[in-house]
Order: C-alpha cells, then sequence, then structure tokens
C-alpha cells in the first residue's frame, strides 16, 4: 500500500531527464580526464629533455654576416634586452667547444668500426630532463655523457645504415654503447669514453654538461673569448603574439614548429579544460534537479507523508522507497557512462598507438566513476532521509 501511495508521488519524465544528464555529464568527465592522462607524456614532449615552453634562438645568416662571422654572436646588450620582453620567463646561454673532437669506436665493441669529427655545446643543468646521475661529470671522471638529436639517430638507421648495409640500432641499444672521444686543441690531447644518455628534438646540437665543456674550454681551448650563437628562451606563454613579431623585427631565427606545438598544446590543455568545466556544470544541473524534483514531491505530498508518520509509519521505512529510486536512477545513469568511457579510451588507445610510441597509463575511470556513484547515492540517502524525518518528526 505504502508503495503504491509513493509511486503516484513520482514524475517518470524528470527520472529520465536526471538519467540522461548524469549519464552525459559523467561520460564526459571520465574520458576526458582519462584523455589528458594518457595523452600527457605526448604533450610534454616525451622524446625530448626541454621542455615544451622553450625554444633555441639565433640569428639569421645573411651575406653580410658571412662575410663578417662576429655578426651571428650575441652581445650581452642583445641577451638583457631579451630577458627584460614581458613574454619570456627566462633566457639561458649555450656555451661552445673551443676544440676539436674527434669520436670513433674501438674494434672489440660490439658496433660497427666508425670514425667522425664532432662539436659539442653545453647549457645549465636546470634545462636538462635527463637522470641527474646521467649526467653528472667530475674532472675524473672517464665516461662523458652526451644528449643528441634524435634526427641523427633516424639518418643513422634510415639513411646511413641503410646504404651501408649496417645494423640498425633504438634508442635503448645506442644509450647502451660506450665510444671514445679524443680532445684536441692547445697543443694537448685526451681521450675520453662517451655514451648518449637522451635525445632532443628541440636541438640540432651535441650536449655534454657545464662541467665537463668549461674543464675542456680551459685545458683545450684555442681561445679565452667565450662567443655566444644561440639562446634557449622560456616563455611564459607560447602563444603570445608578440614573440613572433619581436623576433622578426630584430632577425632572429626561432624553431617555429616547435613554438606551434607549444601553440597547440596549450589550445589542447585549454579545451581539455573547457570541456571539463561543461561536463561539470551538467553534471552539478543534474544534481540539482533531481534535489529541487525530490524536494517539489515532498512539498506537494508534505500531508500524506504526515499523515503516514501518524499511522505508525517511519520515516525511514518512508524514505526507503525514494532511496531506492533514486540511487536504481543513479547507477542506471553511471555504469553505462562507465561501460562506454571505456569502450571509447580503447578505441582512441589504438588509434594513438598506430600513430605515436608511448606508454600506455592506468586507467581510472572505473574507481572514479564507481567512487562518484558511491558518494551520490549516499549523499542522496543522507537527504532524503533528513528530509523525511523533518516532517515525520517534526520539531516542537
Amino acid at each position: 500500500m505504502l508503495i503504491k501511495l509513493q509511486k503516484k508521488t513520482l514524475v517518470k519524465i524528470q527520472l529520465i531527464g536526471y538519467i540522461l544528464t548524469l549519464f552525459i555529464g559523467v561520460f564526459i568527465v571520465l574520458t576526458t580526464l582519462q584523455l589528458y592522462q594518457d595523452v600527457k607524456p605526448l604533450l610534454s614532449e616525451q622524446t625530448d629533455v626541454f621542455s615544451d615552453k622553450s625554444a633555441v634562438i639565433s640569428k639569421e645568416v645573411s651575406v653580410f654576416k658571412s662575410v663578417n662571422k662576429d655578426r651571428i654572436y650575441f652581445s650581452s646588450k642583445e641577451i638583457e634586452e631579451l630577458k627584460e620582453q614581458p613574454f619570456i620567463k627566462d633566457v639561458s646561454v649555450f656555451n661552445n667547444a673551443d676544440f676539436r673532437i674527434k669520436a670513433y669506436s674501438n674494434q672489440s665493441e660490439n658496433i660497427p668500426l666508425f670514425q667522425t669529427d664532432l662539436f659539442f655545446e653545453s647549457i645549465p643543468d636546470a634545462y636538462i630532463d635527463v637522470k641527474t646521475e646521467d649526467w653528472i661529470w667530475n674532472e675524473n671522471d672517464e665516461v662523458v655523457p652526451i644528449i643528441i638529436p634524435e634526427n641523427y639517430l633516424k639518418l643513422y638507421n634510415f639513411g646511413f645504415a641503410e646504404s651501408q648495409g649496417l645494423p640498425v640500432l633504438s634508442k635503448n641499444t645506442i644509450s647502451q654503447i660506450t665510444f671514445n672521444l679524443k680532445v684536441i686543441g692547445n697543443f694537448n690531447s685526451e681521450v675520453y669514453k662517451s655514451r648518449i644518455v637522451g635525445f632532443s628534438n628541440k636541438i640540432n646540437s651535441i650536449l655534454v654538461p657545464e662541467t665537463f665543456l668549461e674543464y675542456a674550454n680551459n685545458k683545450f681551448g684555442r681561445s679565452k673569448k667565450s662567443r655566444i650563437s644561440r639562446l634557449l628562451v622560456t616563455f611564459n606563454n607560447p602563444t603570445d603574439e608578440r614573440i613572433l613579431q619581436f623576433f622578426n623585427e630584430n632577425n632572429y631565427s626561432i624553431n617555429k614548429d616547435k613554438l606551434e606545438f607549444s601553440k597547440l598544446s596549450f589550445f589542447f590543455n585549454s579545451a581539455l579544460v573547457f570541456v571539463i568545466a561543461v561536463a561539470l556544470i551538467i553534471l552539478v544541473l543534474s544534481i540539482a534537479f533531481i534535489l529541487l524534483s525530490f524536494n517539489l514531491i515532498i512539498q506537494k505530498n508534505k500531508a500524506m507523508i504526515s499523515n503516514l508518520g501518524a499511522i505508525g509509519y517511519s520515516y525511514k521505512s518512508i524514505s526507503k522507497f525514494y532511496q531506492i529510486v533514486i540511487s536504481l536512477a543513479t547507477i542506471i545513469a553511471i555504469i553505462p557512462a562507465i561501460i562506454l568511457g571505456i569502450v571509447v579510451r580503447k578505441i582512441y588507445l589504438e588509434r594513438l598507438e598506430s600513430l605515436f610510441e608511448f606508454s600506455e597509463s592506468n586507467s581510472f575511470i572505473l574507481i572514479l566513476g564507481v567512487a562518484i556513484l558511491l558518494v551520490l547515492c549516499l549523499s542522496y540517502s543522507f537527504i532524503i532521509l533528513r528530509k523525511m524525518k523533518g516532517i515525520v518528526l517534526p520539531k516542537n
């Protein structure tokens, strides 16, 4: 009898509306947060050792600069001017090797014999994102860690190795190989061992620790004068329109592709935040909608609920029906949202894996979805219980 009376108080269209809006809100929140977690390694350029808010700049090479090479170097005044720009967070200097370097392999090593000339540069260690223990060099160390451009490895694998009939090398394989460095200069020479510890997509240069380059320049350098031809600039906001305008006006060359990637990364993050915000609004509105609907039902049938209490029904027994109905509606909305979220993630992961090389992150769709479900069901039960208690057992 009690259930029949309570059924008549429900408005089915309100429950359907709640289920639909809650389903949409939860699905978008779950999938968007999971998508961000999965794509985050790609946005931070997992194969690069530098932040995506930084870029390398140099001066444009013209006919006049070809005649007078000193024009390609940055003066102290120009560096200070860059640091004063509102869109630039920090400016770091590239130090150049002022000595000759030859790299060669030993016949005993499990790699093809090779010998080549190299050049070295360095930047402050704070900008290097490799394991700290791999990027430390002291005067007594035999092995010099190196970071090379990823393009160098690709050129070897798909160009040189193919034409010479040599084996291709993965990043992991080449990182295990040790080869020799012969440093020559200032009527002196010395041989060091070296190993590649990282790869860069942003800098077409071979990097070594600052400590090694300073030591080697002092010992083997031909000149004591420091000349700066490239800078690593970190931006506050890579989408700032003033960046390219300033660099064009000063004839500075910048890797525009990386800057555009930073812009895309910024817009992607902004879009995700916007989508999550909209989803949360939908979620909050659906919760507010069902609470408002329940409150209207209570107010409309207040006399009937009071009478039920008067004839012996407890507020808990009266609440039970509404608790079950709203909990079932919440389950019907959230469980399909979880299932659909898992299916959608599987589809876009297959697509991402076919386009990029990255490590799959852990899925939290099920855990977060169940957490939302439990929080909502328990909250609804508590609110309904309080409302019914207030009507059946009014305070004197």
